[in-house]
């Protein structure tokens, strides 16, 4: 007994040194940076994907911090930071501001125009809205068109079974995600699953599990299941330009593997990382991937996804009236 007791009392002794204790940083402007940098460093998914070299940013950023600074100046040098992760999914936020990387489609064509989707060859005014689908039929009512500009809106099965209902007697269906920079990954696989006739497999999923960069569980798998009240199965055209992001993307990465479906337009502005926040010292919330996502080849899809038929906006059409992209869609459909 006396030699259990001793071998106990042995492991609990050598326990806490076993154990690495947090780093608590002051709330200065280094320690703010430090805190930050160590962050990304630890938790954020794609450094070495991007082949990012974390160390250099490092020396190259804590040589700009000063104690001088004010809190504005403190805070954009960190943003500028940020952005040498080229990941629209990177923000700091703090009472006064937001960082964001935009580059992922500003260095890219639009091929998106509201105005020519308001318009009387599309929906005109009298489309019909089911939550945040907005839908009409066009080509002369031989095609259903649902214009999604945000999955952050929030939509059911009954919402969706009106509007196929509506679409019963047109040839095939176009959903618009142009612009629809993401939001609930619930309703991206809630819209999907109504164009499936069995579970699928459409993508993996990983979640870091240390402080290493590539520190990840074994890839789990994510399913796209068959919806039990809506089994669409006429063509469809799913439209994307690089604006389609993060839940989008998901959306766009099932859809991909759907029956019937075809993918038309640019390719999607990515976003394939699961979002976490955590904070640092001041107070300022940070926001970073944390969790890789995959396709069913267990290909990236963080830097966005082809489309199967490459199309432009044409500056012409757009002159006329006409969205180039659309009217693709309804040429494959027909």
């Amino acid at each position: 007994m006396k030699k259990y007791s001793l071998i106990i009392l042995l492991v609990f002794t050598l326990l806490p040194s076993c154990m690495e204790e947090p780093i608590v940083e002051p709330n200065t402007n280094m320690g703010n940076f430090e805190s930050l940098w160590r962050i990304i460093d630890t938790k954020y998914c794609y450094l070495d994907y991007k082949k990012i070299n974390w160390d250099s940013i490092h020396t190259a950023y804590k040589a700009k911090v000063t104690e001088s600074a004010d809190a504005t100046t403190f805070f954009d040098l960190m943003g500028t930071m940020l952005g040498e992760l080229k990941d629209g999914h990177v923000n700091l936020y703090s009472d006064f501001d937001r960082t964001r990387y935009w580059k992922w489609y500003t260095d890219y064509p639009a091929n998106f125009n509201i105005d020519l989707i308001r318009s009387a060859r599309y929906l005109g005014n009298n489309y019909k809205i089911a939550n945040g689908l907005s839908y009409q039929k066009i080509d002369n009512g031989r095609v259903g068109y649902i214009y999604l500009g945000s999955f952050s809106y929030g939509f059911n099965d009954a919402n969706i079974v009106s509007a196929m209902t509506y679409f019963k007697d047109c040839k095939g269906l176009i959903i618009d995600v142009r612009d629809n920079s993401g939001g609930s990954l619930d309703y991206s696989k809630q819209l999907a699953s109504c164009f499936f006739k069995e579970d699928k497999v459409t993508g993996y999923i990983k979640h870091k599990i240390g402080n290493g960069h590539t520190d990840f569980s074994k890839a789990l798998e994510v399913k796209t299941p068959a919806n039990k009240n809506i089994q669409y199965q006429r063509q469809v055209v799913v439209l994307t330009n690089r604006m389609s992001f993060s839940a989008t993307n998901d959306f766009v990465n099932r859809m991909k593997q759907a029956p019937n479906v075809l993918i038309v337009g640019d390719k999607t502005g990515g976003g394939g990382g699961l979002p976490l926040s955590s904070e640092i010292p001041n107070g300022c919330m940070v926001r970073f991937s944390s969790s890789p996502m995959y396709d069913s080849n267990m290909q990236e899809i963080e830097w966005g996804i082809d489309p199967d038929v490459l199309v432009s906006l044409s500056p012409f059409d757009l002159g006329n009236g006409i969205d180039t992209i659309i009217e693709r869609a309804i040429k494959l459909i027909k």
